[in-house]
C-alpha cells in the first residue's frame, strides 16, 4: 500500500482529471482519435487515476462508498493490459 496520505492521492486523481479535461478541451471525438499525443496523454492520466485509486486505503474507500472505486480501478486495468485493442470511444 502507498505511504502517501489519502489526501495526496485524491490530489493526484483531481490533477489527472484536470489534465484530461485540458487535453481534450475543444476536441471532437474524431479529432481525438487522430491525435496520438493526446490519446497517449489521456490514457496515461487514466492510468494514474486508477493507480491512485488502488492505493487508497480500504477504510477511506468505505467512507466514500458513493464512488465506484472498483470500476475506476477496473478501467485502469483494462487500458493498461489491452495494449493494442483500446476502444477510444470508451476512453472518450
Amino acid at each position: 500500500m502507498s505511504k502517501r496520505r489519502p489526501e495526496l492521492l485524491i490530489d493526484d486523481i483531481l490533477e489527472s482529471c484536470s489534465k484530461i479535461l485540458a487535453y481534450t478541451d475543444g476536441l471532437t471525438y474524431e479529432d481525438f482519435c487522430k491525435d496520438n499525443k493526446t490519446i497517449d496523454a489521456v490514457i496515461r492520466n487514466f492510468e494514474i487515476i486508477g493507480e491512485a485509486t488502488g492505493r487508497l486505503p480500504e477504510v477511506f474507500k468505505d467512507q466514500h462508498a458513493e464512488i465506484d472505486w472498483h470500476k475506476i480501478r477496473g478501467f485502469r486495468n483494462r487500458i493498461v493490459h489491452d495494449y493494442f485493442g483500446i476502444d477510444y470511444s470508451i476512453v472518450w
